[in-house]
């Protein structure tokens, strides 16, 4: 029995010793590669967020948490700066891989901005009731040369939109309505909402719905919209990007809504020097107040239909909620489709 055991040591320490010869002859290949662009831009004093690394080697496995990152990233002052990963395998064989990030000034207020009209206008809609497209608070095609709509093309499309300009709302039920008709809808949000619903938002993005830029805290912009409250105007802005970007790691799409309708020329052609596509209405209701009914709001919805119509919701509505499932089948009924303001031409 004794010789037994002893013959099956010896050949335990055969089979560990063959193994750590050949093991010791496997050739270690290090890989380190990083996430996103390896040139990323950021506003000056914008907050950088690393797109994240991966380091894998043949023999060690993933040693993500083993890579040292070098930086002279500074977020204040305007300049190209880099970032060194680098990471070393157990046989001492390293790794480098490099990143790039450019931190660029703040739009600056331009003196011809001085010399367009910043009267505060409130937006508003014919809103016919026999199906017709009706006029808005400018012209259409004045409208155009600063990247604003308030009707898509004369087809049988309706963009659903929805506003929010206060935390209580329904907009998470309104997703599961929406999703479950497989319909998008673009929402305009202000940053105190998304960042106390960052789980719905990803949702929401990953579900193919828009989220649009609704500032962060619903003001009147063409107060704003001048040489001295000019940053003011900015934050309202790049603040509600940033929190996007934070929540989904991506850069927020340039859809916007002025709060309250409140709008101007200076303030159209602001939005359109920073990248961004203003979003009107031309079918909407009094739905402000969250006790309405849902044979009022479907009643409401269903009078003002057009082609290529632009609604305007309240998501703290909730006879809205309680009319969309109806309102959505019924108007798929009457041929019409769904689509997103952002694929308007």
């Amino acid at each position: 029995m004794k010789k037994i055991v002893f013959l099956l040591l010896i050949l335990a320490i055969i089979f560990i010793v063959f193994f750590f010869i050949k093991d010791s002859k496997k050739e270690s290949i290090l890989s380190l590669k990083l996430n996103g662009k390896k040139i990323i831009t950021i506003n000056i004093n914008e907050k950088f967020l690393d797109p994240g690394f991966k380091a894998f080697d043949t023999i060690d496995g993933d040693i993500t948490n083993k890579v040292k990152i070098t930086s002279n990233i500074n977020t204040s002052k305007e300049g190209t700066y880099q970032i060194t990963y680098k990471v070393k395998n157990s046989k001492g064989i390293s790794k480098e891989a490099y990143r790039f990030v450019k931190v660029k000034s703040l739009p600056y207020y331009k003196e011809e901005y001085n010399n367009l009209d910043n009267t505060t206008r409130s937006w508003w809609a014919t809103n016919k009731k026999n199906k017709t497209r009706p006029t808005g608070g400018a012209d259409i095609n004045e409208l155009k040369k600063y990247n604003a709509y308030y009707l898509g093309p004369d087809e049988k499309i309706i963009y659903l939109t929805f506003d929010e300009g206060a935390l209580e709302t329904y907009i998470k039920e309104i997703v599961e309505v929406l999703d479950k008709n497989n319909v998008k809808a673009t929402f305009f949000l202000c940053y105190k909402y998304m960042i106390e619903n960052k789980e719905l938002i990803k949702n929401m993005v990953s579900s193919g719905h828009t989220i649009g830029n609704h500032t962060v805290n619903h003001l009147n912009m063409p107060s704003l919209a001048t040489k001295e409250k000019f940053n003011e105007y900015l934050y309202e802005i790049q603040k509600v990007e940033q929190g996007y970007k934070e929540i989904t790691g991506k850069n927020m799409e340039k859809i916007y809504r002025s709060p309250r309708g409140e709008w101007s020329i200076r303030d159209l052609q602001i939005m359109k020097d920073l990248g961004y596509k203003t979003y009107f209405y031309s079918a909407y209701y009094l739905d402000f107040e969250n006790d309405v009914s849902k044979e009022y709001a479907l009643n409401e919805l269903l009078i003002r239909y057009h082609n290529g119509a632009i609604y305007l919701l309240h998501p703290k509505n909730k006879g809205n909620l309680e009319a969309l499932d109806s309102f959505i089948k019924i108007m798929k009924n009457n041929g019409y489709k769904f689509d997103l303001v952002k694929n308007i031409p």
